[in-house]
């Protein structure tokens, strides 16, 4: 499928089926998937246009039933990493981290190319993140600023369901959308 090429989204209103197979969605849902799509829905139809991300989380976390929250994120985003967690406690959330650089392993040991070669340079553990999240019987874990990459290893060892906050992007402010909606980035980008 090639949906970003369709002069017609008429999927999004008029029922148009471009491909077959579409209430597979019905079958393949697990009990817990299935809340989470309608409590999405519910929170997207209640709150469109009104909610932050960080309310839209508390909201639907809060509807899901959820206690527990992890946050898995980058050292570089510490500060938004403590405001976040306050918001949570403040709604009620028993809520635990895990910062990157969590077991100090010398990037070294991995053969990891340091940006400075003479000092120590722990790697990003996002594999330790995870399981310091998974051993805290977190609920929904958040991914503030991890690096790509670092994201996609923690979501695959994480045992909780994963969203993202914050995207990391050193270059626009933790701004991926910059890139496509900025004309100079677009020209650099080919665009």
């Amino acid at each position: 499928m090639k949906c970003h090429n369709c002069n017609s989204p008429d999927c999004y209103r008029g029922g148009k089926v471009c491909a077959p197979g579409g209430e597979e969605l019905l079958r393949s849902l697990t009990p817990a998937e299935e809340q989470m799509l309608k409590v999405a829905s519910d929170v997207e139809r209640e709150f469109y246009c009104k909610l932050t991300r960080v309310e839209e989380l508390i909201e639907f976390s809060r509807r899901m039933g959820f206690k527990k929250i992890g946050v898995a994120f980058c050292i570089g985003l510490f500060e938004e990493t403590r405001v976040l967690v306050e918001y949570l406690e403040k709604a009620g959330f028993s809520v635990f981290s895990a910062a990157c650089k969590v077991g100090a392993v010398d990037k070294s040991l991995l053969k990891i190319e340091k940006m400075r070669p003479d000092s120590l340079e722990a790697t990003c553990n996002p594999v330790l993140q995870a399981q310091a999240l998974n051993r805290a019987g977190t609920e929904l874990n958040v991914i503030v600023g991890l690096c790509i990459g670092h994201d996609i290893i923690f979501q695959n060892h994480s045992k909780a369901p994963t969203t993202t906050l914050i995207v990391k992007d050193r270059v626009l402010a933790h701004n991926p959308a910059g890139a496509i909606y900025s004309n100079y980035y677009k020209r650099r980008l080919g665009g």
